[in-house]
């Protein structure tokens, strides 16, 4: 195949206008027969209103490419390196039990899938319910106030991502073509395909329940279990090297009347996502090797959607274009930064706690990002110095301490306030000309006095600086929810180059772990677990 990159086009084009310009970039004739996949398409608005699509694309064509290369003598073009991803051959050490992984956000999923397809028959265990379900619970909370702590935004099938917006975009580096398996395999199970070739993928929350479902039916249809509403709360290691899992079932009944079992497993995959506290101190007392991280803490800022699309394509642009995205950052006197993270165009700010008593936020967008407001959180990292990390979990509670505050200051809804209050440091009493899109009841409030006073001054110079990228950014009326504190897991578990963790058979995995930052890099880091299970055991329990 043969490469093009920086082919552009306008935004009104036509696949045929596409075709065209490829064979016309190769040099092809008219009876020259050719096909061609995108593979990335992005957005360049630098010389506004003149607007392009951007294209790469890989093209297979009739002939000798080396001689087409040298005929079209361009330097956008070359041969393509494209690497397939392949699972590896199953090792040589005997497991008893099918592998068991806690938790079934993209991680556990994502193991749990290829090891499923591997013959492993996995047990994936789940604290929350199945999607379906999920879904109810978190809408009753929304409507009602009343938590489910065991299931929630953050707990249930599909892990915190599953109410976000569905960004699939990565720093990670991948030469193995995990990322593209990823990719393909959201699009296998009823993403829209163009999360194949779109600079900044995302499924949307509507659509990513729906292929997590399906994820998980082919597991169960490979021989797998899922059992939701199934809490971890125990491990032991026994005699015959097997670890004795503690389960409790979370739903039905009084905490006395919930069933308590056990479960055998020599592989067990810790894929417990970044809010699952209970079980960070469980394991931390088990005496499980674990630090603490930075991560980062803010605040969801709300713009209207038009105001973004503005800035981002220009007032004369006459284009139909896609609600726009944005990434600002700006780098502070004393050498740290405050950034965007989480953006959702045409999105909402939603309540997404998993703790009574305690307030958390995050941002969340369907498919269509068709909603009124853009909203964005505005973070600025903390370290382990900056909240006294001394002991591994002490992330956790500077996280809780924000959390308490937020739920005080909000009522138990989420507090808001415009910016204009937040740089004097008072409390709204009314809106502006922003209209709050929330879900989850909301409050005006004193959102400043939530954070630390240095915190809360970084996030306001940046705003102000972010005003001069974004024109409106740090209007008066822009609006601030908090508290952000859920960016990524507080904790690190440690692992060696096996994936193994100071317990022999224990494989901390994904996000919570400490080891990934979003949907796409949870799911590759699961991927990768699989592969170091697959690698060491045969399934002698088949022959069993």
């Amino acid at each position: 195949m043969i490469t093009i990159q920086q082919l552009k086009l306008p935004p009104d084009h036509s696949e045929q206008d596409l075709k065209k310009a490829v064979a016309r970039t190769l040099r092809l004739s008219e009876k020259q027969p050719f096909s061609f996949e995108i593979i990335r398409q992005s957005v360049d608005a630098r010389k506004k209103p003149d607007i392009f699509y951007v294209y790469t694309v890989d093209v297979t064509v009739s002939g000798d490419e080396k001689k087409i290369l040298k005929k079209a003598r361009n330097r956008s073009l070359s041969l393509s390196k494209r690497t397939l991803y392949h699972f590896p051959e199953t090792g040589k050490e005997p497991l008893p039990l099918p592998p068991v992984i806690v938790g079934t956000g993209p991680a556990g999923l994502f193991c749990g899938l290829m090891l499923a397809r591997a013959g492993y028959r996995p047990v994936l265990l789940e604290r929350g319910q199945a999607v379906e379900e999920r879904q109810k619970a978190v809408e009753h909370f929304w409507q009602t106030g009343v938590l489910n702590p065991e299931c929630n935004v953050q707990f249930g099938e599909g892990g915190a991502g599953t109410f976000s917006d569905g960004k699939l975009n990565t720093l990670v580096k991948d030469s193995a073509g995990r990322i593209r398996f990823v990719l393909e395999t959201f699009v296998k199970h009823g993403a829209d395909p163009d999360i194949l070739y779109s600079y900044k993928p995302h499924v949307g929350t509507d659509v990513l329940a729906y292929a997590v479902k399906n994820i998980r039916e082919e597991i169960t249809g490979l021989g797998g279990k899922v059992l939701f509403g199934t809490k971890l709360t125990d491990l032991t290691l026994l005699e015959n090297g097997n670890w004795e899992l503690t389960l409790q079932e979370t739903s039905g009944g009084s905490e006395e009347q919930k069933r308590r079992f056990h479960m055998e497993a020599r592989a067990v995959v810790l894929a417990i996502g970044h809010s699952a506290r209970d079980t960070f101190h469980m394991l931390y007392e088990k005496g499980l090797a674990m630090e603490a991280k930075s991560f980062a803490v803010g605040l969801r800022i709300e713009h209207p959607q038009k105001l973004i699309d503005r800035a981002m394509y220009g007032e004369a642009c006459r284009y139909q274009m896609p609600p726009a995205p944005y990434k600002v950052t700006h780098r502070l006197a004393d050498g740290r930064g405050v950034y965007s993270f989480c953006m959702c165009p045409g999105g909402y700010v939603v309540n997404a706690s998993s703790e009574p008593g305690r307030l958390a936020v995050n941002g969340m967008s369907y498919r269509s990002r068709d909603g009124e407001n853009a909203n964005s959180a505005i973070v600025v990292t903390v370290s382990p110095e900056d909240y006294g990390g001394s002991h591994p979990l002490s992330g956790v509670e500077f996280q809780r301490r924000l959390e308490e505050k937020a739920f005080q200051e909000g009522g138990g809804k989420i507090p808001l306030q415009r910016f204009a209050d937040y740089c004097q440091g008072k409390s709204t009493t009314e809106p502006g000309t922003v209209r709050p899109q929330m879900k989850g009841g909301y409050r005006f409030a004193n959102v400043r006095s939530i954070l630390p006073e240095t915190i809360a001054a970084d996030i306001q110079e940046g705003i102000w600086a972010f005003g001069k990228q974004i024109p409106g950014f740090d209007h008066p009326d822009a609006l601030l929810a908090g508290v952000e504190s859920r960016t990524s897991s507080p904790v690190r578990i440690g692992r060696n180059t096996e994936f193994v963790s100071n317990f022999p058979g224990i494989y901390p995995c994904g996000e919570g772990a400490g080891y990934a930052g979003g949907i796409t890099s949870a799911a590759v880091d699961g991927i990768k677990v699989a592969e170091a299970v697959a690698s060491k055991f045969s399934i002698d329990f088949l022959t069993k």
